[in-house]
Order: structure tokens, then C-alpha cells, then sequence
């Protein structure tokens, strides 16, 4: 009885530990993303799109360059959009637009993706009065509506790029560290955590070597999905006013100069295109992050 309650050999603890975490494959789940024609199609226009951002210099016009000799013209040659009510070009200030509303969504993606992955890691895997005093501070943040919490900090520290992209990043973390803490919940009861634990690896070596590889699934569904609503957001904001400000383009700011019934009714050119890129951006992220959960889902393999 006492041989068969021994704890197990050094060897095989050692063995246990060199056992990496299960992942699911990325070949595995790149196959079953491509076979979502939706969300593949999806990727390619969010690709465009963003070379489109990138390459912005090059293929249109300075969008603050006036002509005063084609104010509110529709399309032409010259101008294949048109032009506002300044004489700018509206191709031109649509693909800078592009490049606001892109950087908005990955940078403040990027902030969020930061602070819930810490908040969610160190929660789920520490536990305890840690994990006790960061929900109670996640759920604290949680309880602001997010768009009229961003609406009133913006006002407050001024509406410009670098502070929408702060201001949309630090306010919508909450959720991912909801979530990650509890797929670490479930992670760190697993062999190969406690075989890691038993060997006295270091809390930090743990998390980041045998439990962030079991979550980032979840955070590249998360990443796709934040992105619409982070340049939905900026968007939402510039159309109030209280975002991306002149001169600088955004599409928000684009639609909010054609408010008035003149230009709906018999200027299309001036809101139809960024009202059109705001809703391909969104759907397009939205479908990629659809596609991403079920590429990433064990159960599409049983299929």
C-alpha cells in the first residue's frame, strides 16, 4: 500500500513537466477557416483595405488640398468620388480615413488585448484575495455603458486621435479578462500545470509557456471582433464631434459634414462611401471573428 501511494520518481515528474499543453493545430484550424468561404472573403476585403490604409500616400491626392473650382462636384475623372463642400477630394479623404479608423481599432485592440490578458491570467491562475480584488475592479469598469463611458472621458481629456485610441483601448478590457480567467481556471487544473507546479517553475514561467497558449484562441476571436467595434466606436464618436477633429479625415467625420437634407437628397457621393466602408469594415471583421471561433472550436473537427 505504502509502494503504491509514493509519489511518483523525479524522472517521471521531469518527464510530466516536458510535456507541453495541448493546443489545437494551426494547420488544423487554418483548414477549417478556409473552408468558411464568408469569412475568408472576409479576411481578403480587410486585407485590401488595409493595404489600401497603408498605401494611402500614394494612390490619392493630400486630403486637405482645396479646389475651389470643383466644390460639391459629383464624380469625374479627375475626382472619381467627387468633392465636399471645401473642394476636397472624397476618394482622397476616404482612404486616409481608412488609415484613422485602422489604426484606432488595432491600437486600441491592441491596449484592451493587454490589459485583459494580464487581468485574466494572473486572476484566474493566482486566485485568492488577487483574484477576488481584480473581478471586483473588472466588474467595477464593467458597470459603465461602454460607448457613454468613452463619450464622457473623451470629452474630459479632449478629442483627439491618440486619446480615442487610449480612452476606447482602457475601457474595453473587461470582458476578455472575464473570459480568459475562466479558460485558466479550467487550464491550470490540468496535468501539466500541476506537473510544472510539483517542479517549483516560477508563476510567470507557468502562465506564460503552459497557460497563454491555451487562451490564444480566444484572444485572436477577441482581437477580430474588438476591431469592428473599436472603429465602430471611432466612428460614432467623429460623427458626434468628439473624435478624430479637423483636418484630419475620418469617416465619422465624413458622414457628420452630411447631415443636412440637401446633401442626402441630392449629394449621395458626400456619405455614401464612408457610410459603405464603415459597414464592409465592420461585417468583414465581424464574419473574420466568426470564422476564427469556429476554426478554433475541437467540435467543427467532429464534423
Amino acid at each position: 500500500m505504502a509502494t503504491a501511494l509514493a509519489a511518483p520518481s523525479r524522472a517521471g515528474s521531469v518527464a510530466a513537466t516536458n510535456v507541453d499543453p495541448p493546443r489545437r493545430g494551426s494547420n488544423t484550424a487554418w483548414k477549417r477557416f478556409r473552408r468558411d468561404r464568408v469569412a475568408t472573403v472576409a479576411l481578403v476585403v480587410l486585407a485590401v483595405l488595409a493595404l489600401l490604409a497603408v498605401a494611402a500616400p500614394l494612390i490619392a491626392l493630400n486630403p486637405s488640398t482645396v479646389d475651389l473650382d470643383s466644390i460639391k462636384m459629383p464624380p469625374t475623372l479627375q475626382h472619381p468620388l467627387g468633392t465636399d463642400s471645401a473642394g476636397r477630394d472624397v476618394w482622397a479623404r476616404l482612404v486616409h480615413g481608412a488609415r484613422v479608423s485602422m489604426s484606432v481599432g488595432v491600437v486600441a485592440v491592441g491596449i484592451a488585448m493587454f490589459i485583459g490578458s494580464v487581468v485574466g491570467l494572473v486572476s484566474g491562475y493566482i486566485g485568492g484575495t488577487a483574484d477576488n480584488l481584480l473581478m471586483r475592479f473588472t466588474e467595477l469598469v464593467q458597470t459603465f455603458p461602454l460607448f457613454f463611458a468613452v463619450v464622457i472621458l473623451v470629452a474630459l481629456v479632449g478629442p483627439n486621435l491618440v486619446n480615442v485610441m487610449a480612452v476606447i483601448g482602457l475601457i474595453s478590457w473587461p470582458g476578455l479578462a472575464r473570459l480568459l480567467r475562466g479558460q485558466v481556471l479550467s487550464i491550470r487544473q490540468q496535468q501539466f500545470v500541476e506537473a510544472a507546479n510539483a517542479l517549483g517553475a516560477p508563476g510567470a514561467r507557468i502562465i506564460v509557456r503552459h497557460v497563454l497558449p491555451g487562451v490564444l484562441p480566444y484572444l485572436a476571436v477577441y482581437g477580430a471582433l474588438a476591431l469592428a467595434q473599436a472603429i465602430l466606436t471611432e466612428a460614432a464618436l467623429s460623427f458626434l464631434g468628439l473624435g478624430v477633429q479637423m483636418p484630419v479625415p475620418s469617416w465619422g467625420g465624413m458622414m457628420n459634414s452630411a447631415q443636412s437634407l440637401t446633401v442626402l437628397e441630392s449629394q449621395p457621393w458626400l456619405w455614401i462611401p464612408p457610410g459603405l466602408a464603415i459597414a464592409i469594415t465592420v461585417l468583414c471583421a465581424n464574419h473574420v471573428g466568426d470564422g476564427l471561433r469556429d476554426a478554433f472550436d475541437p467540435r467543427m473537427g467532429a464534423r
